[in-house]
């Protein structure tokens, strides 16, 4: 026959507190049974200890008593005295038959009976007129063998009780080498019990937390599949409702945002290509206000297309549609040309830039390299506040490549640095520069590396007053040949 688990949690729960209790109440159920019988076979025991060592106290004394009258009628031949031996002798037999129950037991019945028969016997010839003195001698010399048979009796129903005695004293030793056993078996039963309804009670509740530990991390994908109780179940069906609904919205997102690009893209190309003709004089020389003029709307066209680039680069790694396209290029030359395209913005808030880049190549996603670099470098540049300092460090590692960028900022808030690399995520502080952020440019930066496999990290050091971001690029492969960097 096929065991139905109980569907819900709370029956899965009572019917595993059952299985665990049962075996240990039936075993405290037996243990008190024992224990009451123990108990009564004691009482019993004590009991008759104590009658059989009354009994045969009374026994001795009367059989004392018997035979004191009859020596005393021995001498005196006292009509009187062998009514009182009459009435000994009734005595006697009564408390024979009182020990009867017990000489039972203990089988000593003949003996009993051979005392109760001596004694109507010695009492019977006592109380024969016609006795002779040589006769009646006789007959009292014989309690010494009364005696002697109410000792033995003595000593039997002793030994009886002795006997009783460990009797019980074996039968507790059974039950409690028979405890022992069952304590034995049920502690690694009752654990095995508990490891397996804990086993069906924590799986379900396990997927559900790795399910909702799914959705935070935005992992929207996998479909959410919980097996278990039908409330965990029904549970997990609402998570899976939920992840659809975020999945969808996700996707309306990256599209809205795509589309977005896009569309902005093909004015703010016609604007750079004007701005480019003004600056080049294809259309007249410019004057030295209208040339500055000119680089204004240059730099910030060139800040909003780092802006357009990032929102469809994080589209892009959303919906994973982007692949690496690695080749071997100078570092210090890409880390150049980048700096040259932010040259008026460093410019326009007085910010120094110290390079401190090795001349190495390495092997990488270039596009995505830069991609890395200028924002790293537009973030440190928006925080640098006026006359400030951004440092860039570059060097080679056994198995990797290290890209540091620090600045003289106001630093990144400990309660703000867990989320700066969530997407759309900004800080409270003020930023320069005259195009704000979208709060994706650090988000875009952790996609990128960790494409490569990489890692970001912010490094908490006393060497920059602000932030200081440190990049390891690993590198699977060695090249060939270091090359000097071009341009610079």
């Amino acid at each position: 026959m096929k065991f139905r688990r109980p569907r819900s949690l709370n029956g899965l729960i009572l019917v595993g507190f059952g299985f665990v209790a049962l075996p240990l109440l039936l075993a405290v159920v037996w243990a008190l049974v024992n224990l009451d019988r123990v108990a009564e076979q004691s009482e019993r025991l004590v009991s008759t200890g104590v009658s059989a060592a009354d009994n045969n106290r009374r026994l001795e004394e009367q059989l004392v008593t018997l035979e004191r009258v009859a020596r005393q009628y021995e001498v005196l031949r006292n009509p009187d005295s062998l009514q009182i031996i009459l009435d000994d002798l009734e005595s006697l037999e009564n408390q024979l038959s009182e020990m009867a129950p017990l000489v039972a037991e203990a089988n000593a019945t003949g003996l009993a009976d051979s005392i109760g028969n001596g004694a109507s016997t010695i009492v019977g010839a006592l109380s024969d007129p016609e006795i002779d003195d040589e006769r009646l001698a006789a007959t009292i010399d014989r309690f010494v063998p009364m005696r002697q048979r109410v000792e033995t009796l003595t000593t039997l129903l002793s030994a009886y009780i002795d006997t009783e005695l460990s009797t019980l004293q074996e039968t507790a030793r059974d039950a409690q080498r028979v405890s022992a056993w069952q304590v034995a078996a049920l502690v690694p039963g009752t654990v095995v019990l508990v490891l397996i309804f804990t086993f069906l009670v924590a799986r379900p509740i396990s997927q559900i937390d790795q399910a909702i530990h799914q959705l935070g991390e935005s992992g929207f994908s996998k479909p959410i599949d919980i097996k278990g109780p039908t409330d965990l179940e029904r549970l997990g069906r609402q998570l899976e409702w939920l992840r659809v609904r975020l999945l969808e919205l996700a996707q309306e997102k990256n599209k809205f945002l795509r589309h977005m690009s896009h569309e902005l893209k093909t004015p703010l190309a016609n604007i750079r290509e004007g701005t480019e003709l003004l600056l080049d004089g294809s259309v007249g020389d410019l004057e030295e206000s209208q040339r500055e003029v000119t680089d204004i709307l240059r730099m910030n066209g060139l800040k909003l297309q780092q802006l357009i680039e990032n929102l469809l680069s994080f589209s892009a790694w959303q919906t994973k549609s982007e692949v690496l396209t690695l080749s071997d290029f100078p570092l210090r030359a890409q880390v150049i040309a980048v700096a040259k395209t932010q040259r008026l913005a460093l410019k326009a808030a007085n910010i120094q830039l110290k390079l401190d880049v090795e001349n190495i190549i390495v092997n990488a996603d270039q596009d995505k390299i830069r991609t890395v670099i200028d924002n790293l470098l537009s973030n440190a540049i928006k925080f640098t506040p006026r006359g400030g300092l951004i440092t860039i460090r570059a060097s080679r590692l056994p198995t990797s490549f290290v890209l540091e960028f620090g600045d003289t900022g106001p630093g990144i808030p400990d309660e703000e640095s867990p989320r700066i690399f969530e997407a759309f995520f900004q800080g409270r502080r003020e930023q320069g520069g005259q195009v704000g952020g979208t709060g994706i440019g650090l988000s875009v930066v952790l996609e990128c590396i960790q494409a490569h496999d990489g890692s970001v990290e912010l490094v908490d050091s006393d060497e920059f007053r602000g932030a200081h971001f440190r990049v390891h690029i690993p590198q699977e492969r060695a090249v060939a040949k270091q090359k000097l960097a071009v341009n610079g």
